[in-house]
């Protein structure tokens, strides 16, 4: 049996899947919740627990921390928020800011909810670590796209800020910068790229695992690049 949980959003995709395999493969009881009618790409596991939940709202937010501390034997010791999305556009001047809102409500709203509901878990627990997921575009921005690299920004400053408000409470928050994540969906999207120079999910999971688990203990508010080649 399980004798630690994660709470592991967007888990059912693209890199999700690779990361929840890899913390079903290292004991922990896996919580991942998902909108209503997307199938899961995790596997099937007596650890894994799946839940409808909308985590940009916050009673959805909620009730995934709840599915992720309802079990005692296994408390919560690390939230890994996942959920974002990608939007390109014209320049800043070209942009209704009705978009570029959307990039912040799909990558900071649910991240700031959930790790917001289950901070108190993970104090009460005697601490834990939470592991954000932000983009190389926060620190190396590109034209067109000034929403999600203004999106991916704001969720590594909040990590950071996280890293500091929790430290003396034993909460450590750390952050990953992903370039291209070598996905279905993003080979899709530039089927003419060097897909070879892009980073592989599987790569980029047990970094994620390093970072919530124990062996990262003296670790906090750190930027962690996972560029692959690109």
């Amino acid at each position: 049996m399980a004798e630690r949980s994660v709470l592991v959003t967007g888990g059912s995709g693209g890199l999700g899947g690779a990361v929840t395999s890899t913390f079903l493969a290292a004991g922990w009881r896996v919580v991942v919740p998902e909108r209503q009618g997307r199938p899961g790409s995790e596997p099937a596991a007596d650890d894994l627990v799946r839940l409808i939940a909308d985590l940009s709202d916050p009673a959805g937010a909620a009730r995934a921390v709840e599915a992720a501390t309802d079990d005692p034997a296994a408390p919560l010791r690390a939230v890994v928020n996942l959920v974002g999305g990608y939007a390109s556009g014209g320049l800043v001047h070209e942009t209704p800011v009705d978009e570029f809102e959307r990039m912040l409500t799909v990558n900071l709203r649910p991240t700031y909810l959930v790790t917001q509901a289950a901070l108190p878990h993970l104090v009460a627990a005697g601490g834990g670590a939470v592991v954000c997921v932000s983009a190389r575009a926060a620190v190396a921005p590109f034209p067109g796209a000034a929403g999600y690299v203004t999106a991916k920004a704001a969720v590594l400053a909040f990590a950071n800020a996280v890293a500091v408000e929790y430290r003396s409470r034993n909460v450590r928050c750390n952050t990953v910068l992903p370039s291209i994540i070598d996905t279905p969906a993003n080979r899709a999207a530039q089927p003419a790229a060097d897909h070879s120079r892009w980073v592989s999910p599987a790569e980029i999971a047990p970094v994620v695992h390093f970072l919530a688990s124990a062996d990262s203990a003296p670790t906090s508010g750190a930027s962690v690049p996972v560029y692959g080649r690109a």
